[in-house]
């Protein structure tokens, strides 16, 4: 059973770059988990919903389509006030087909953002990019109504700054946290700003790095090292610290897992009591970061050197 609906309400407080949808602060992740009930989710996804949030985000790969499937099925009723985003998982594969499939997953006719999924490199980018192709497929998608905005989900903040200076995209996705390269901060915010480019920012907790003991979304930590068995005491930050964090950098929409209702309070908490940090608290909390992420494997959201 789920717990009591959230007192709380967030607002609608601007569009997602030009697509003037307008947009809550907060924007509902991935839900999908197969060992908790459909039902179950469904009804997590709705407590959010009805706290005011009114972004959500799915993707085929999210346990090979039922985060889809669970979002269609919390959507009934319920998409008209929505901004719906899923994904296209395999670069290197045509489009429309993909498209189709998630759409037939969800049981609904149209989604408002699709997006390709984890573009890493630039070469990624460029065969997305090229005259004729997936960018240029996904346009026929729009035409077709099938999707309103196309876009892309990003872990290079070159590619991200080529995608908005494209004009092909809409929206971008990326990482901004107290865990991320500054580029996504310092470069890619500002530019996608002026363009006019949605931004819908994640990494917030890094992958739960940040604020508990593991490699990224609960999965076990490395085993420790030789000649120390037990391990270390490890460092975490707050949910408050981290969403403070992502909330200071001003994205349009910071989206978050929120899979269980304790989440989902600890981060209205969060988002309700919000105050900007200064550069001197950015700072420290950076600092902060570096030390909670030590020992917890790969940050794979960053471009390797």
């Amino acid at each position: 059973m789920i717990e009591a609906i959230p007192t709380w309400r967030f607002l609608p407080r601007r569009s997602i770059g030009k697509t003037g949808f307008v947009a809550s602060i907060l924007g509902i992740g991935d839900l999908a988990d197969r060992s908790t009930p459909a039902d179950e989710l469904v009804a997590i996804l709705h407590r959010a919903m009805l706290a005011g949030l009114n972004v959500i985000d799915t993707a085929p790969s999210y346990e090979d389509g039922f985060g889809e499937e669970v979002v269609g099925r919390a959507l009934q009723g319920r998409r008209a006030d929505t901004f719906l985003i899923d994904k296209i998982d395999y670069l290197d594969q045509p489009v429309t087909p993909q498209v189709d499939e998630s759409l037939r997953r969800l049981g609904h006719g149209q989604v408002d953002l699709f997006a390709f999924h984890a573009v890493a490199t630039m070469d990624d980018w460029q065969a997305l990019a090229k005259p004729g192709g997936p960018l240029d497929e996904l346009a026929e998608c729009v035409k077709q109504g099938k999707t309103r905005f196309r876009g892309i989900s990003a872990h290079h903040p070159a590619v991200v700054m080529a995608a908005i200076a494209s004009g092909l995209c809409d929206v971008v996705m990326f990482p901004v946290g107290p865990y991320c390269d500054t580029r996504y901060i310092r470069e890619c915010l500002p530019l996608a700003r002026a363009a006019g480019v949605g931004t819908i920012c994640f990494k917030a907790f890094g992958a739960g790095k940040l604020v508990s003991d593991t490699q990224g979304y609960g999965r076990p930590l490395p085993s420790p090292a030789p000649g120390d068995p037990f391990g270390k005491t490890m460092a975490h930050l707050s949910v408050e610290e981290c969403l403070r964090f992502t909330l200071t950098c001003d994205p349009d929409v910071t989206l978050l897992g929120l899979s269980t209702a304790v989440e989902q309070d600890a981060a209205f908490a969060g988002a309700a009591d919000f105050l900007p940090y200064t550069d001197y608290e950015m700072d420290q909390i950076r600092l902060l970061a570096t030390e909670a992420v030590e020992g917890k494997g790969p940050v794979w959201w960053d471009p390797q050197p």
